[in-house]
């Protein structure tokens, strides 16, 4: 019997490497991760260490984890998708005990037929040498008796830990162990804080340092990194193409945000780049909506739409706000006219050699300018909440991606996203309350200027109505009612 169930587990194993074998080949390619180490070694200070660990798989409730995802700097180096699982990248070539060197070193998960039964196939060693290229790659269960004397090193650089992550008493190398071993690897301070203050003299270890290095790598993109950007951006215009086609009174903010995650599915986007905000009327107003619950859109109302699809990792981040009726109404026209206009004031000033600040005074003496002359405000000086947040992001592996947010740079990828949001009981006319418009489009920055990548999906307010006169595939598609 044991032999038979043996047999079955490796015929499933083998199903899930044929299944493998057809995934998609535009992933990012292990030459890509391989010289991301390299730029990272040349930036990193003299004899260090720079040492990246997997992200922690989340509960949701009881036994059912949330989907797990990555932790981007983890993936930018190694493309690996697992978790328990800790990297390490040496400035200068180590001496392993059988005399060979290396400069990086990796410990992952085991391959385990049982597991692999429920939940998929894992890479295991041979497979991230195989398809990864990290050539010294370790079970995870090795860390432990890994005898590299760390103390030798000028500087260790890490993110700090948040005590945030669960020790599975089935796993004896998850990544909260291997957070402890490194931890009795290195000295760390067995004081519970969330920052490291510590002295140089007093010790190597470096939680400052490692944010501005990987800042400076991951915010300029790679021609890789911006097929991909490109795709997943494409595909986010699309999907609010389609829903401005299809959008009808009545509908629920859910049944819209369906249509756009649909979208994104029918390309093949693994995920979503964060949580999608489609939020009809005064939850507009509200920045980060996304309980989308409103059963019944109303045909007065306006909806705000910030959705972004994830592909191969990398996320765009796209806002309209569009009229459910299909045509503005006045005010609502005069408030996202105004926003177009912002948007455009910072288009003028957005090439390599500019700043995130110019980009966001622009937006913001167009806006308060603007709803001065409609007596939204009194003066264009006025503190208001019409227009909370900056104007500008990097996006990436992240939606808020790493990057610096002084100059910009050629080959960065950035939004410009201004908005105006008039709650309701807000200290002006009625007639403003409950609209909200934000327009958020990314754009890659260029030796002469910009790329504009969001441009298949119409910004102007005529645009915006014609295509919504427009008939959707959509529009036969009818389900039954429930009971």
């Amino acid at each position: 019997m044991k032999r038979l169930l043996t047999l079955l587990l490796t015929a499933i194993i083998s199903v899930t490497y044929a299944q493998v074998a057809e995934k998609p080949q535009d992933f990012l390619t292990k030459e890509f991760h391989k010289d991301r180490r390299a730029k990272l070694r040349e930036k990193l200070p003299a004899n260090s260490v720079a040492v990246f660990f997997a992200n922690a798989v989340r509960n949701r409730s009881n036994d059912v984890d949330y989907v797990y995802h990555q932790d981007p700097d983890f993936y930018y180096f190694t493309g690996y998708k697992e978790p328990n699982a800790v990297l390490l990248i040496f400035k200068d070539n180590q001496t392993a005990a059988n005399g060979s060197t290396y400069n990086d070193i990796i410990f992952v998960q085991p391959r385990d037929m049982q597991r692999e039964m429920w939940n998929g196939k894992r890479l295991g060693t041979n497979g991230v040498k195989d398809e990864l290229g990290l050539t010294n790659a370790f079970n995870n269960d090795e860390f432990k008796k890994y005898n590299v004397d760390f103390s030798k090193f000028d500087q260790i650089l890490f993110t700090d830990f948040q005590n945030d992550v669960r020790d599975e008493p089935y796993d004896s190398a998850d990544l909260y162990d291997l957070i402890v071993q490194f931890k009795g690897k290195t000295g760390y301070p067995s004081k519970d804080k969330t920052t490291l203050n510590l002295e140089p003299k007093k010790s190597n270890l470096n939680t400052n340092d490692l944010e501005g290095i990987m800042n400076a790598l991951r915010g300029i993109k790679t021609k890789e990194e911006l097929d991909l950007l490109r795709k997943a951006v494409s595909i986010s215009c699309i999907g609010q193409r389609e829903v401005m086609k299809a959008i009808k009174p009545g509908m629920s903010e859910r049944e819209i945000q369906g249509i756009h995650e649909f979208v994104f599915k029918k390309y093949q986007a693994e995920d979503l780049g964060y949580p999608s905000i489609v939020g009809a009327g005064n939850h507009g107003c509200i920045l980060h909506y996304i309980d989308n619950y409103t059963p019944m859109v109303s045909p007065k109302d306006l909806i705000l739409m910030d959705l972004g699809a994830e592909y191969r990792g990398y996320t765009a981040d796209i806002t309209r706000t569009i009229p459910i009726s299909g045509k503005f109404t006045k005010e609502q026209k005069a408030i996202y006219d105004l926003v177009y206009k912002a948007q455009e004031e910072a288009m003028k000033v957005c090439k390599a050699g500019g700043s995130f600040k110019d980009l966001n005074v622009a937006t913001r003496v167009t806006i308060n300018k603007g709803l001065k002359e409609l007596g939204i405000i009194k003066t264009e000086d006025e503190k208001n909440q019409y227009y909370p947040h900056g104007c500008c992001h990097h996006i990436g592996l992240d939606v808020h991606d790493r990057g610096a947010y002084k100059l910009l740079e050629e080959n960065m990828v950035i939004t410009i996203e201004p908005g105006i949001y008039i709650p309701e009981n807000s200290p002006c006319d009625p007639k403003w309350w409950g609209i909200a418009v934000r327009i958020e489009d990314d754009y890659l920055i260029t030796k002469t200027g910009y790329e504009h990548l969001s441009s298949g999906a119409p910004r102007k307010s005529e645009e915006i109505e014609a295509l919504m006169k427009q008939s959707s595939a959509l529009d036969d598609f009818n389900l039954p009612a429930l009971k």
